[in-house]
């Protein structure tokens, strides 16, 4: 008694994000913002060490918790963008009779 067996040849499929137009992410953060948030502990902690002042590691811990992103969107992206709506740019309202 012969037993064939089938072996389909399925093609691998590859999936990308968005088209490979997304941004490079590392659990909730851009890997731009775990670059400076990696110097910034390095340069926190070596301040902290040597002169005991503990200012720079509290606002590099301030930057990566305003940072986290979630659904494409970071707190601190929402910051910046109330602050050029109502003090950066000048607002221009025009008036129709």
């Amino acid at each position: 008694m012969n037993k064939h067996i089938e072996i389909d040849m399925i093609s691998p499929m590859y999936i990308y994000p968005d088209n490979l137009k997304a941004k490079a992410t590392l659990w909730l953060w851009e890997l731009r913002d775990i670059g400076i948030i990696g110097i910034g502990c390095l340069i926190s902690v070596f301040i902290l060490t040597q002169l005991g002042f503990l200012l720079p590691i509290v606002l590099t811990a301030l930057y990566a918790f305003l940072s986290i992103r979630f659904e494409d969107t970071s707190i601190l992206e929402f910051i910046r963008c109330a602050f050029l709506f109502f003090i950066g740019h000048q607002q221009l309202y025009k008036w129709r009779a």
